[in-house]
């Protein structure tokens, strides 16, 4: 005989106990795919350390949870409304037919109020405990990830472009918030992360490019069937990001050890790319994609050790 737990008239065994738990752990577990955890983490790391340097030292922990918690609501709410836009495509794509959504674990409802709910209250988090500024930038930045870059995806190459717009904002909603201003430094932050994306998502286009033509988004990868224009677009922007990359040092962000690091660092990613160039295979898109895994983190990791007095 199964225990039993008597309230009042109502019997509830150990086994639907259980059952409801688990039934509610999978409902959370659902909701937390559905925002895109690694990205949402990736997000909040560039937010740090775009308030780490706008704050030069200041001790203002409380305006940085702020900022982590606002900017990671708004975050986790774009990643589920991308997911609620694309759920269609996303079923015909192997690497992504077994997310929540294709594969029934949420519904569509479901993922459109979670997207809606936590975008809002991310927004307003940021304006109120943080400031206006921070929330206008976050707010631009879910709006064009959800209603310009992800519409645009089936339809131009250029999405790639408009995408990296919304993934290079992360920093500068971490300098303002520290800050309360915009500036050339937060700017400079911005036009790093948007020439690093370049390569690393043509790499990961050109690895999944069958996947991307079946779902019917306009990719570059997919119109060049060759892939040298793909690899010649990560060279060139893996060109741009070295001089880029050396500007937090010239204009008084960051100082010689930073210099020498990131010189090194991008020269690294150029020489992959041009690897890539050569030898148009999965094989380069690989390593190239591992490189800018390794380069972003690096980067942002010279400007903390390194960073200048205000």
């Amino acid at each position: 005989m199964k225990p039993a737990v008597s309230i009042g008239q109502v019997v509830i065994s150990d086994e639907a106990s259980a059952e409801t738990l688990h039934a509610a752990g999978s409902k959370i577990s659902a909701i937390l795919s559905l925002t895109k955890p690694r990205i949402v983490l990736m997000v909040l790391i560039t937010v740090g350390v775009g308030f780490i340097l706008g704050a030069r030292g200041s001790a203002r922990p409380t305006a940085l949870i702020m900022t982590l918690v606002g900017t990671g609501l708004v975050a986790a709410g774009a990643s589920a409304l991308n997911q609620w836009l694309e759920v269609s495509r996303d079923a015909m794509m192997r690497r992504t037919s077994s997310r929540v959504l294709p594969s029934g674990r949420i519904s569509s409802l479901g993922a459109l109020l979670v997207g809606v709910l936590l975008g809002l209250s991310g927004t307003l988090m940021l304006l109120t405990l943080v400031n206006a500024i921070a929330a206008a930038v976050a707010l631009v930045t879910y709006l064009m990830y959800v209603f310009v870059y992800t519409p645009l995806k089936p339809v131009t190459t250029l999405n790639t472009v408009v995408g990296a717009v919304p993934g290079a904002l992360p920093p500068v909603i971490g300098w303002v918030a520290a800050t309360g201003r915009l500036g050339i430094e937060p700017w400079t932050l911005f036009l790093i992360m948007f020439l690093w994306q370049f390569p690393h998502f043509l790499a990961i286009a050109w690895i999944h490019r069958a996947d991307y033509e079946r779902a019917g988004f306009k990719m570059l990868s997919v119109s060049d069937p060759s892939g040298r224009f793909t690899a010649r677009q990560s060279v060139l922007y893996a060109l741009v990001l070295i001089p880029v990359a050396l500007l937090p040092a010239i204009i008084g962000l960051a100082g010689p050890f930073y210099f020498i690091g990131s010189l090194g660092l991008s020269s690294l990613y150029f020489v992959d790319a041009l690897r890539f160039q050569s030898d148009v295979s999965e094989r380069a898109a690989r390593r190239l994609l591992r490189t800018s895994f390794l380069y972003l983190p690096a980067i942002l990791a010279l400007l903390l050790l390194n960073p200048l007095p205000a």
